[in-house]
């Protein structure tokens, strides 16, 4: 009798324990594509992983060897699937093959009679959490086990919580469990053991992680350990970092996990680790870390399931690792396992982020061949690498693809080609998408209004931007993190320093704490706006918090030191990366070239450059299109034209940035028929001029005889809602100065500032600068003190335009008095500035 009662207490807390790690194993399902909405239907091989039968744990020695013949890298995706087609077959709790569907109180021999009438009346949809009457009722389950059965009191307990969280009666099931906690403490003398056990204490925590009460969960298990004397096993642990991290807080995830094996000394198990190294994917930890802990895992005797391997290979999607991903692949088979969906959808994501869609593919031609159909999720996943290599043509196939085989496509399909036309400046593709999206009934969720927020805010049209933000509250969705990082992004693109202050203070009122994404953007948007202190304070504060930088966080301030040309400092920065601290990419290498470029250090760029093309830095299509941007800067006319060259010539299609290069140095040395090249090839292909293309070309005209045709640009720029910048109108204005236009030009700087712009050093400088060439030197110093008065500074080049002036009219003489007056003029000009104009009068008189 005695064998018979701990057998099925033993049972109890087996389901129990299995209870609760089912819906673990749903929460920490493998994020494949826009985790922000991503739903739980899109992971259901990821339970199988994790609950499977012993077998599964155990390789197999034909898997084995099956797996240890095929070739490396690459090649082993397509490699010879006989290992795969020998799948284990694998038990699941709440699958078909167990009777009670995943509800062990169905059980009716596990519950006693009293425990099915109380629970029946409990799940009725009119009882409602009646303190008095759940009082009565509990206590009548207690007289009955008090007079009948009293070791089966605890099972009814665990069963009729279990039972409670089912039917998403969160608080009715805290409520059981708190009565029955108080009871005891206020029987704290009795020698009866405790009804709450352990497998009690994790299902209640599992509990008030899936209602959002993961603080009171927290502080369930502190103060049953530290003031009950409860002993909290590894399980409930488990339940606490695993509603932590379905509640999006990473960082307490972690802490939890690392308290309870160095302060209560309990061993994780292999669901621990699990769940735990998907919170490492989630936080971005750098790839040394994720492997350090799956190193520590196996060197603790816990051997890794295909669920383990399936979130490593996830995880490398952040860092776009996709060698990692390959060979964790390789490792998988090798360890006897057999790839399932999760597996090939997790492995084409790495390649959709790491823009390689020719692997992609394969992967597809494999996941086929080994009998599984692709989904929707792996539909979308090769559509993000093909749009995000630029191949937007290829990924609109895709779409059209899956809809031919009935997959119809989700809100992260449209969200997707949306966003890569966005970036690809095809304004008009992205609306279509957009217009599709809307017509075939698919709801736009937060990921749809951040893109299109991207959009209008990258091409200037803050109105239609802010515009969306309100339309996000109106179709009952709220803005998340990326929407406030977008947002910071856009306004530091666009230089405006005080609304990137103001956007973050907004954030964090409404309640969102800074994490490692947006201490990248604000790095990003400081630089852009040329706060480089600030942006280094920034990622000064990000490390003071806490905050471990990843590949973003080294790149975006490579970025800020490639602003400055700080080419060395970024020298180092890359040598601390290759020394192990993080892999560099396509887009560090692109940050040192525009280092290089910004610094004037033609050589060094030139070198990385052949490096580049001679492929022993692997070739991307975001290096080749940073080499014609760095170039076309550079004025090297022979060089930007070859990186173009090489784009075509790799089937990499251009993007707005690429041809508003082109644009820019044809404009510029006023090739005005391969500037009209473009600008055809633009139209045909359907990409949506930005500000940089009319500016350009406002440029090109500036200079020539026909002049008049840059304020024609303007105003179409002005038709077209986009906000013209100081660029724009400085162009205007020097095109009307250098043509003795001075009446058009004093009305386009009048526009200028009834548009908020405030005109800058430049703007004052091409009036001093025509006033001066033409002798007026009384108007050209009453512009140098009306600027002063404004709060503008001026720079040599103000002066040096003056000085030069009255020198050419042999008038050195009068250029040495204005030098000498200057600071009655000037009143913060400094001495060494007069020695150095004083200076520059001698060389000319010479």
């Amino acid at each position: 009798m005695q064998k018979q009662k701990k057998q099925v207490e033993e049972e109890e807390e087996a389901s129990a324990y299995s209870f609760v790690l089912m819906e673990i194993a749903q929460k920490v399902a493998l994020p494949l594509l826009l985790t922000k909405g991503s739903t739980s239907r899109h992971h259901s091989h990821s339970t199988n992983a994790i609950f499977s039968t012993p077998t599964t744990s155990t390789p197999s020695s034909s898997s084995s060897s099956s797996s240890s013949s095929s070739s490396p890298l690459i090649q082993h995706l397509n490699s010879d699937s006989t290992s795969s087609s020998r799948r284990r077959t694998s038990t699941s709790i709440g699958k078909s093959s167990d009777p009670n569907r995943g509800k062990p109180w169905f059980n009716h021999h596990r519950l006693s009679p009293p425990a099915q009438r109380l629970l029946q009346t409990l799940t009725d949809a009119q009882f409602h959490d009646d303190s008095l009457e759940l009082d009565h009722l509990l206590e009548s389950l207690f007289d009955h086990h008090h007079q009948q059965l009293p070791n089966s009191l605890s099972s009814d307990i665990l069963a009729i919580i279990k039972a409670l969280g089912f039917h998403k009666k969160y608080d009715l099931a805290f409520s059981v469990f708190d009565w029955v906690r108080r009871r005891e403490k206020e029987q704290a003398n009795s020698a009866s053991p405790s009804l709450l056990s352990g497998s009690s204490i994790a299902v209640i925590v599992n509990i008030l992680g899936k209602s959002g009460r993961v603080s009171c969960a927290s502080s369930l298990l502190h103060t049953l350990r530290h003031d009950e004397g409860v002993e909290v096993d590894v399980y409930a642990y488990t339940s606490l970092i695993s509603a932590f991290a379905s509640n999006g807080r990473y960082r307490d995830a972690v802490n939890v996990f690392n308290k309870m094996q160095q302060e209560d000394g309990c061993t994780p198990t292999l669901i621990t680790y699990n769940v735990i190294l998907s919170v490492y994917g989630k936080m971005g930890m750098p790839w040394s870390k994720i492997m350090a802990l799956f190193d520590s895992m196996k060197n603790n005797g816990v051997s890794p399931d295909l669920y383990t391997y399936n979130t490593l290979i996830s995880c490398c999607r952040r860092g776009s690792l996709y060698q990692e991903a390959v060979e964790l692949f390789e490792q998988l088979k090798l360890a006897g396992f057999s790839p399932d969906k999760v597996t090939y959808n997790a492995l084409l994501d790495v390649f959709g982020k790491s823009r390689r869609p020719k692997e992609a593919m394969q992967v597809l031609k494999e996941m086929e061949s080994n009998g599984f159909s692709p989904t929707c999720v792996t539909y979308n996943s090769l559509i993000s690498a093909y749009a995000r290599g630029g191949l937007l043509e290829e990924a609109t196939r895709l779409k059209n693809q899956m809809v031919e085989k009935g997959i119809k496509p989700d809100v992260f399909t449209y969200t997707t080609l949306l966003s890569g036309f966005e970036r690809a400046g095809k304004d008009e593709f992205a609306i279509k998408v957009f217009e599709e999206m809307r017509a075939a009934g698919c709801k736009p969720n937060i990921c749809t209004f951040n893109a299109l927020i991207k959009m209008h805010g990258n091409r200037g049209k803050f109105a239609e931007m802010m515009k969306v933000f309100e339309d996000i509250k109106v179709c009952k969705c709220s803005p998340d993190i990326v929407t406030w990082n977008t947002l910071l992004a856009v306004f530091g693109q666009n230089g405006m320093d005080s609304e990137v202050s103001g956007v973050f203070k907004e954030m964090k009122r409404a309640g969102f704490v800074p994490e490692r994404d947006t201490f990248n953007t604000l790095i990003s948007a400081y630089s852009r706006c040329g706060s480089f202190d600030q942006a280094i304070y920034v990622y000064k504060s990000m490390l003071e918090a806490g905050v471990a930088p990843d590949l973003s966080s080294y790149n975006a301030v490579l970025a800020a030191l490639a602003r400055g040309g700080l080419w060395k400092q970024s020298e180092k920065v890359l040598a601390e990366m290759e020394d192990g601290w993080c892999k560099p990419n396509e887009l560090t290498y692109s940050c040192l070239l525009h280092a290089y470029a910004n610094a004037k250090e033609i050589e060094k760029m030139n070198a990385l450059a052949e490096r580049i093309y001679s492929g022993s830095i692997e070739t991307h299509a975001v290096l080749l299109k940073t080499l014609v941007l760095v170039n076309s800067k550079s004025d090297l006319l022979m060089e930007t034209e070859r990186a173009f060259s090489e784009l075509t010539k790799r089937g990499i299609s251009p993007d707005i940035t690429t041809l508003n290069a082109m644009i820019s140095i044809y404009g510029r040395r006023q090739m005005a028929a391969k500037t009209n090249e473009i600008l055809n090839f633009m139209s045909e292909s359907g990409f949506t001029p930005t500000l940089t293309t009319y500016n350009s070309l406002m440029y090109m005209y500036s200079r020539s005889e026909n002049f008049q045709k840059s304020e024609e640009i303007l105003r179409e720029i002005l038709e077209k809602g986009m906000k013209p910048d100081r660029i724009s109108y400085n162009t205007v204005i020097y095109a009307y100065c250098r043509n003795g236009r001075e009446k058009e030009a004093t009305r386009i700087f009048s526009e200028m500032k009834d548009s908020g712009l405030v005109p800058d050093v430049v703007t004052y400088n091409t009036f001093i600068g025509t006033y001066a060439a033409d002798s007026l030197f009384v108007k050209a110093i009453e512009v140098v003190r009306y600027m002063i008065k404004q709060g503008c500074k001026p720079n040599q080049n103000t002066y040096n335009s003056i000085v030069d002036c009255y020198c050419k009219l042999n008038q050195q003489e009068e250029a040495k008095e204005f030098v000498e007056n200057l600071p009655n003029l000037d009143p913060h000009v400094f001495q060494d500035e007069q020695r150095r104009l004083l200076e520059r009068i001698a060389n000319k008189w010479q």
